[in-house]
C-alpha cells in the first residue's frame, strides 16, 4: 500500500490503495482482453449511449470529483472543476465517434476497394500526477468510442480520481472488464502494459526519460504508442503588442497548477525595447497573484503535488538570478511562491530543462529571427505563445517555431476537439481532436472482384 499525503496539509490522507502486482496486472489484462469481442460487438449506436450515460454520470459527481482532487493533488478548486468537467465533456464529444468512424470507397479496376477502421484490442494508458483527471479521459474516451477496452494506471501520488471514475462507469452501465483501473508502480504495472502481449498500445504522459524507455521497450512487440512528454516552451513578445495584456496573462501562463504542466511557458521571450515595462508590469501580476489553499475559492495556485518535488524546483533556484517572487503560505505543505528569474545565457539549467514548478525565466531578444532561434533552442516542442500586433508576423513566427501548440495573443494549449501534441523530444503522436479515435484502430482495406 502507497501512502497518500495531502500536498496542502502534508498530513496523510485516509484513502490509500493497494499497489498492485505484477500478477494483479495480468489478472486485468485478461479480463479486458476477454472483454472487447463483446465490447467490440456492441452496435455503434449502444456504445454512443453508453459513452453519453457515463458522462452524464460524471456531470452528476463533478463536485466529488474535483473536491477529492484538491485533497489528492493539491489543484485549486477553480482548476479541479474544470478538470472534472474535461472528463464529461471528452466523453461527450467522443460519444459521437461510434457512428463516425467511416471508411472510404477507393476506386478500382475490376472490383469495389473498401477501407474499415478495426479496434486495437486491449489499451493500456499511463496517467501522470500533474492532471490526473483530463489525461486519463483524452486516452479512455477515444479508444473506448473505437470499441477497445481500456486498462489504466494512475501515477502513484494521485489515483483517487481515476478509481472513482471507474466506479462511476460502472454506475451508467459500462460492462464490468471495459474501463480498468489499476494502481500501483510504474516498474511493474506499467512496464507490464509495455510488455504484456495482449495490450496492443500504450498511451504514456510523463517524463521525456521514461517514454523513450515505453518506446523501446514498445518496439520489441512493434506495439503502437503515443507518447505525450516534456515542455519548455516559448512566451514570445514583441515590443509592438498591447505589453500590459502581456505581462498580465503571463504568469496565468507558466503558474497555473503551480507550474506543474508541460505546456508551461516557462521561457519568457520579451523584445527588448519592451523589456523593462514588461517586467516591470510582471512583478505587479506576479505579486497580485492569489496563492492560497487550494480549497479556497479565491485561489489561483496552490501547492506542488509533494515535497520532492518541491526540492526538486527549489533547487534550479540555486544559482539562479532571482528577479522577483510572489506570496506563499507560511506553515505546512509543499508550498513555494511564483518566482521569476532574469537569464541572459540559455545555457543555465533554470533556461534548458523543464522545472515543472512555479518558476518562470525572462530573457531578452532583439528581433524576429533570434525570437524564433532562441524558441527553437530545446530539445523540446510542445507548445508557446506569441504576442504581436502584427498578423503576417503572427503568422510567420507561429509557422517557424518547432512547437505542435501555439496561440497568439493568448496561451490557450488544450481543447479536446482540436489536435493536441509534441515535436522533436515532446512527444510522438497527437491526441485529441476529431481524429482522435483513429489512432485506436487499424485501418483493413477489402478489395471485392467484380
Amino acid at each position: 500500500m502507497s501512502t497518500l499525503i495531502n500536498p496542502t496539509t502534508g498530513l496523510e490522507l485516509d484513502a490509500s490503495p493497494d499497489s498492485a502486482s505484477l500478477e494483479d496486472a495480468d489478472a486485468v489484462i485478461a479480463r479486458a482482453h476477454d472483454t472487447f469481442p463483446a465490447w467490440r460487438d456492441v452496435a455503434p449506436g449502444e456504445r454512443a449511449r453508453l459513452l453519453r450515460a457515463f458522462a452524464a454520470v460524471v456531470d452528476e459527481h463533478l463536485e466529488e470529483l474535483a473536491q477529492l482532487e484538491v485533497l489528492n493533488a493539491g489543484h485549486t478548486i477553480g482548476n479541479a472543476r474544470w478538470e472534472a468537467g474535461n472528463v464529461r465533456d471528452c466523453l461527450n464529444y467522443y460519444s459521437a465517434a461510434p457512428e463516425r468512424l467511416f471508411g472510404r470507397q477507393i476506386p478500382v479496376a475490376g472490383g469495389t476497394d473498401v477501407t474499415f477502421h478495426e479496434p486495437l484490442g486491449v489499451v493500456g494508458i499511463i496517467v501522470p500526477w500533474n492532471f490526473p483527471m483530463p489525461i486519463a479521459a483524452w486516452g479512455f474516451a477515444p479508444a473506448l468510442a473505437a470499441g477497445n477496452t481500456v486498462v489504466l494506471k494512475p501515477a502513484e501520488l494521485t489515483p483517487l480520481t481515476a478509481i472513482r471514475i471507474a466506479e462511476l462507469a460502472l454506475e451508467a452501465g459500462l460492462p464490468e472488464g471495459v474501463l480498468n483501473v489499476i494502481p500501483g508502480k510504474g516498474s511493474v504495472v506499467g512496464e507490464r502494459f509495455v510488455t504484456h502481449p495482449l495490450v496492443r498500445k500504450v498511451c504514456f504522459t510523463g517524463s521525456t526519460t521514461v517514454g523513450k524507455q515505453i518506446m523501446a521497450g514498445c518496439a520489441d512487440q512493434v506495439k503502437r504508442v503515443t507518447l505525450e512528454l516534456g515542455g519548455k516552451s516559448a512566451n514570445i513578445v514583441f515590443a509592438d503588442t498591447d505589453v500590459a495584456a502581456a505581462a498580465a496573462s503571463a504568469p496565468y501562463a507558466v503558474f497555473d497548477n503551480a507550474g506543474q504542466d508541460c505546456c508551461a511557458r516557462s521561457r519568457i521571450l520579451v523584445q527588448r525595447s519592451a523589456y523593462d515595462e514588461f517586467v516591470g508590469r510582471l512583478e505587479t501580476a506576479v505579486k497580485t497573484l492569489r496563492v492560497l489553499d487550494p480549497a479556497d475559492e479565491r485561489s489561483e495556485m496552490g501547492p506542488l503535488v509533494s515535497a520532492g518535488q518541491r526540492d526538486s524546483v527549489q533547487a534550479y533556484l540555486d544559482g539562479a538570478t532571482v528577479a522577483f517572487t510572489g506570496s506563499a503560505p507560511d506553515g505546512p505543505g509543499w508550498w513555494l511562491p511564483p518566482t521569476v528569474v532574469e537569464s541572459t545565457d540559455t545555457s543555465e539549467p533554470v533556461w534548458r530543462e523543464e522545472v515543472f514548478g512555479p518558476v518562470v525565466a525572462v530573457m531578452a531578444f532583439d528581433d524576429e529571427d533570434e525570437a524564433v532561434a532562441l524558441a527553437n533552442d530545446t530539445e523540446y516542442g510542445l507548445s508557446g505563445s506569441i504576442f504581436t500586433a502584427d498578423v503576417g508576423r503572427a503568422l510567420r513566427v507561429a509557422r517557424r517555431v518547432e512547437a505542435g501548440n501555439l496561440s497568439v495573443n493568448s496561451h490557450s494549449s488544450v481543447r479536446y476537439w482540436t489536435p493536441f501534441g509534441g515535436y522533436k523530444q515532446s512527444g510522438l503522436g497527437r491526441e485529441l481532436g476529431p481524429d482522435a479515435p483513429h489512432a485506436f484502430t487499424e485501418e483493413k482495406n477489402v478489395f471485392i472482384a467484380h
